[in-house]
This record gives C-alpha cells, structure tokens and sequence, in this order.
C-alpha cells in the first residue's frame, strides 16, 4: 500500500498537498497545508483542485501559505526526539509529596468541602 495520500476528489489519483477544513459556524472554507494525518472531516485535494477550489455562495474561503519545499528534518528535531525516548525510558522514582500544613481556623475536611471555624472563638 502506497504512503502518499491521494486527492478527495473523486477520479482524482493525484497526490494530495493540501487539506480542506469547513468551519461551519464561521461558513468559511480552509484550505492549509497537507495536514500530518488524514483527518475524518477533512478533504485532501492535489494542486489542480486546490488551486480551483471555490465555496458556497455567503462562505469565505482562507488560504494559508503552503509550504512549497519537501519536508525536512533538523537536527534539533531528531535530538528532541532521542531525549524524549530516554525520558520515557528512564525509571520512575516515587517521589516524596509533603502534605500541608493543617490550617488553624480548619474545623474539619470532607472531600472538597471544609469546615470554617468561627473566628470569635
């Protein structure tokens, strides 16, 4: 099975490169970049599509700036991601919590309610 996301469109087997969102509250159109993950409210269109897309009558259509290069991975990207496996992997150790300190004017506790005692006593 190929990797490469297709167009929405039907007959269309073009490679997607951009994702198409509605915001229905808003009657705007979004047209971005090709989202990360295939989204099961969202429309992959290849160049052709995205390019002719047009809205319903009373929508508006937002176009965010497409990044035209491939995708590619920094160095910084790769040694967030190796300090992210070692934190992942490094053993847990309980840690000590401090429960504090009772307060005086504090009659007594029941889940997230307390009981006040009167400040003329």
């Amino acid at each position: 099975m190929s990797s490469v996301r297709r167009c929405s469109r039907t007959a269309c087997g073009r490679p997607a490169v951009a994702t198409l969102t509605y915001v229905y509250a808003d009657s705007t159109a979004v047209l971005g970049p090709l989202a990360t993950y295939a989204e099961p409210h969202c429309y992959d269109l290849c160049a052709v599509h995205a390019e002719r897309l047009t809205a319903p009558r009373g929508w508006d259509v937002v176009r965010l700036a497409a990044d035209v290069g491939p995708l590619r991975r920094s160095s910084d990207d790769l040694e967030a991601l190796a300090n992210a496996v070692r934190e992942a992997a490094r053993p847990q150790t309980p840690r000590q919590t401090r429960l504090p300190e009772p307060d005086p004017t504090e009659a007594g506790r029941r889940g997230h309610l307390r009981v006040l005692r009167s400040p003329d006593n």
